[in-house]
């Protein structure tokens, strides 16, 4: 028997705005952890390796996207699309070439008939779009993470008190981390810097926010 009903109860209500600082926030996933198998932990393990920037890249995406965990699988989908879209949105604005650094998976069955591999269905491409032709950098990175918070309610729309529900929490509880070691403050100081190394060739910023 799992624990999952009486981990999910356990759980505050999190929300994007959620501020209870990082100890709290680490200490409720320490308990989540804690009440959940070896095996799920592995799964969970997966999902925070997912949010360190050092860790991600091609075979993780590989990974990530033949898991045999549907959340997974779905939610990763949706992280490379995004992460894809936003390099080339930034390819386009410093002036590079439209595919650098844009990862890409290799279907093993378009390598054995030579036809290119059906793009995935990235039906928020053009809310991603919007979001990333704002004037603000740091409220950018506040709606495409409130992009990410709508994705993760609508895969687990009809997970109630399972093991899903909880990697969805845990995916919520990064998106919260990052933002409790980001306030505003050092934010707009840190994306300042960003806008100072490219300035005069990065287009769309206001400079004086």
């Amino acid at each position: 028997m799992n624990n999952y009903i009486y981990i999910i109860a356990g759980l505050p209500d999190f929300t994007p705005d959620w501020r209870q600082g990082e100890d709290v926030l680490n200490s409720h996933l320490e308990q989540m952890k804690e009440l959940l198998s070896a095996k799920d932990n592995e799964v969970l393990d997966f999902i925070i390796k997912g949010f360190d920037k050092e860790q991600i890249g091609l075979d993780f995406y590989k990974a990530a996207l033949s898991h045999n965990n549907g959340f997974i699988r779905e939610f990763f989908q949706f992280d490379l699309n995004v992460r894809n879209q936003k390099v080339r949105y930034l390819n386009q604005a410093l002036g590079r070439a439209p595919e650098k650094d844009v990862l890409k998976l290799t279907d093993p069955e378009a390598e054995l008939t030579g036809l290119e591999p059906e793009a995935p269905e990235f039906k928020e491409s053009e809310k991603l779009q919007g979001i990333l032709e704002g004037s603000d950098i740091l409220s950018r990175e506040r709606g495409i993470d409130d992009l990410y918070w709508e994705k993760i309610d609508e895969i687990t729309l009809f997970d109630y008190l399972t093991f899903e529900k909880i990697l969805a929490v845990a995916v919520k509880m990064m998106i919260i981390r990052r933002w409790i070691l980001l306030d505003e403050k050092t934010g707009r100081e840190m994306f300042k810097r960003l806008v100072d190394e490219v300035r005069g060739t990065f287009k769309g910023v206001d400079y004086n926010e």
